[in-house]
């Protein structure tokens, strides 16, 4: 669901892995030499035995307002394989249905070393998933990003290893099986080489999913002064078949970038009976819907660097909806979407102080259509274009008192057939660094959210004849800020106090109309949305064989609309989020480590609605076997009692509305990995999602 901040319930649910955390320490050694005087009657002097003094190596580290995160290390005893799942262990990091949030902040983007992939959301996941976890160098989380990484807001960078001439060629294979309700598989080949000035690498994945979920609902629909009660029960089976290929060439300061996925053999096909009747909706996708992205970088030797890259997105689709086995809706929609984005950054030294400064172009052609064989029922066929244009100036500096920071504004210019505007884009980030017992951070940052590309389009996708999924031409971006101060104790324990408000906050919400049975899905502006809380995240180790992590998140959120369609609502409510996370190994030689983790959520609201509280378990292990530990199985069971079933209610001002998720997290994952020649290393480039035509 678009917007959608809440835990669960939407239409456009996802599956995907769960993820957590964990930190492994290191031993240094150190022999204490021994002086003698050349003194015969001086004090005797003793020899004393090798002296080993043992130090946890540090889990983070502090500096400009950014949070570096020696992410290897904290995973290296999970059942891990992929940067994906791996990023659920990161301090402050939370997944909803798959999709990666960060705890204290409006929204995080996903970046590859330092460079913004400007890929679907979905698309970079499953890049994510595909990428093997031994690439990974550690990970940066921003709360508030640098203009020049051409990113607003919080942002968490994933530093991944560069191949060396002295390494050769390199790579992974991975077979992976998850079982759910249905088995899915997937396969992954990596490597890198290097030679010289050039450096190449290569990622493939294919993958076949199947999945399946089950949505309950009730509405209790006021129309005309009467009650009617409307019961539904869909399930929902899709399948496809992905091919992902990452691959990039690097000759000196220049490089060449080309990331893709083809999904084939696609196809989502629900059953729903109730009060209603029997309908059965299909959707077919009538060609491949593909995603390319080609960029190129040169990094110039005085501090300049230019780029630029091209994305492409298609996808061809066929809606039939019959109830009874009569047609009632017959539909083709189609969305073919441009973009080009071009930018120059410079980078100038005085001293202890950095300027950075830049400028960045982005235009985008989105050509949607959408027709319906029934003559009754209307289409459309937009091309909507889109210009981008935003200069910004940086400072960033390390100071001798301790104080290291960066601070930046950004103008930005946007444009499209409904609207145009400018606005100024803050972005503060600090760090107090004495020593590395206590860390002190500040950020503050805003940005402005635009919407899906096919939401500003009138189309209509129904669902039965009672609800239908509606796009909106007059929704607006909004505007969220947020602010940060966090205390890190001992470079492991750290304590977030954050601040949000999102002004015009837009969310998908349901809606009852008041004249006619008819339930109206659609992506709408509110007043506001603000949220304030506290997040804590304390590890905790017994030897070098059990170590254990506790995150508690108590946060206060509010969300109001004086106008939605022809009702408003001020909804605002406290809740806790606490996870415990374990993992054990046998003996301290073993290759075999265990993990379990449990994780609780109390309601939340969204919008006029409230979900329930939420809980699960999940348990995993690793074995590491052959020459050097080359071979690697790794097992995973998320949410063994099936007890992640999101409830959305919603009781007020005449809307009754009740949903209910099933089989949304439990599966069973088996993967195999086999590392070739010592592999170890990664790089990339190329907004996040705006793409897709919804459900």
């Amino acid at each position: 669901m678009s917007g959608n901040r809440g835990v669960g319930g939407s239409n456009f649910v996802q599956k995907r892995n769960d993820m957590k955390k964990w930190l492994l320490f290191m031993a240094l050694s150190c022999p204490v030499a021994f002086a003698q005087t050349e003194v015969e009657d001086s004090i005797g002097t003793q020899v004393l035995d090798e002296v080993v003094v043992e130090a946890e190596k540090p889990r983070l580290k502090g500096h400009d307002g950014v949070l570096v995160v020696d992410l290897p290390a904290i995973v290296a005893d999970k059942p891990v394989t992929n940067i994906l799942d791996a990023l659920g262990y990161l301090p402050g990091v939370v997944s909803n249905d798959g999709m990666i949030g960060l705890n204290g902040a409006a929204g995080v983007t996903i970046i590859l070393n330092g460079e913004l992939t400007n890929m679907p959301v979905q698309n970079l996941y499953q890049l994510l998933y595909s990428l093997p976890v031994d690439r990974l160098k550690n990970v940066e989380i921003m709360y508030a990003a640098p203009a020049k990484y051409h990113v607003s807001g919080a942002v968490i960078n994933i530093v991944l290893k560069t191949p060396r001439a002295i390494d050769g060629l390199r790579g992974q294979a991975l077979l992976g099986y998850t079982q759910a309700r249905y088995p899915s598989y997937n396969g992954t080949l990596a490597a890198t080489y290097a030679v010289s000035d050039w450096t190449f690498d290569v990622n493939w994945s294919l993958s076949r999913n199947k999945t399946w979920n089950r949505q309950e609902t009730r509405s209790r629909h006021l129309v005309d002064g009467h009650r009617v009660t409307l019961d539904d029960d869909m399930r929902q089976l899709s399948h496809s078949l992905s091919n992902i290929l990452y691959a990039s060439i690097s000759y000196k300061r220049l490089k060449l970038t080309y990331n893709g996925q083809i999904s084939t053999d696609a196809e989502n096909k629900s059953l729903s009976t109730g009060t209603l009747g029997e309908y059965v909706n299909r959707y077919t996708f009538l060609s491949p819907t593909g995603y390319h992205n080609v960029a190129l970088r040169y990094d110039a030797p005085f501090s300049l660097t230019v780029g630029g890259d091209y994305t492409g997105y298609r996808e061809y689709r066929q809606q039939r909806l019959s109830k009874s086995d009569v047609p009632i809706v017959s539909a083709v929609n189609r969305q073919s979407i441009d973009c080009y984005h071009l930018y120059v950054d410079r980078q100038r030294q005085f001293g202890k102080y950095q300027f950075d400064y830049g400028v960045e172009y982005r235009h985008s052609d989105d050509h949607s259509r959408q027709h319906y064989d029934l003559p009754e029922q209307e289409g459309f066929d937009d091309v909507l274009k889109e210009d981008v244009v935003d200069g910004y100036v940086g400072l960033q500096a390390s100071l001798d008192c301790g104080l290291s920071f960066n601070v930046s504004a950004k103008a930005e210019y946007f444009h499209n057939d409904y609207q145009h505007n400018w606005d100024i884009v803050p972005q503060l980030g600090a760090t107090y660094y004495r020593t590395p017992v206590s860390i002190f951070q500040l950020n503050f940052t805003s940005r402005r959210v635009y919407p899906q590309y096919w939401e500003l389009h009138g189309g209509t996708a129904h669902i039965n004849d009672y609800s239908m999924i509606k796009g909106n031409p007059a929704l607006q971006p909004y505007i969220d800020y947020s602010g940060q101060f966090s205390y890190i104790l001992r470079q492991k324990y750290v304590a977030t106090l954050y601040l949000l408000y999102a002004d015009k906050y837009a969310v998908q919400l349901p809606y009852q109309l008041p004249d006619q049975l008819q339930l109206l899905f659609q992506t709408v502006n509110l007043d506001f949305s603000s949220t304030c809380g506290l997040q804590l995240h304390a590890p905790f180790d017994i030897g070098d064989r059990f170590n254990s992590i506790t995150v508690v998140n108590i946060m206060r959120k509010q969300e109001k609309a004086t106008r939605f369609h022809d009702i408003g609502f001020d909804n605002r409510r406290w809740s806790f989020y606490g996870a415990l996370n374990n993992t054990v190994k046998i003996t301290h030689s073993c290759p075999v480590s265990l993990s379990l983790d449990a994780s609780y959520v109390t309601g939340q609201i969204q919008g006029p609605g409230k979900f329930n509280s939420l809980w699960k378990i999940d348990a995993g292990a690793k074995w590491q076997f052959g020459k050097a530990r080359c071979c690697e199985l790794d097992f995973k069971f998320n949410d063994i009692f099936n007890t992640w079933k999101p409830k959305l209610t919603i009781d007020h001002a005449g809307q009754d509305y009740v949903l209910r998720v099933h089989d949304m997290m439990r599966s069973l994952t088996l993967s195999f990995v086999w590392r070739f020649n010592g592999f170890k290393p990664k790089d990339s480039s190329a907004d996040t999602s705006r793409f897709g035509t919804g459900r």
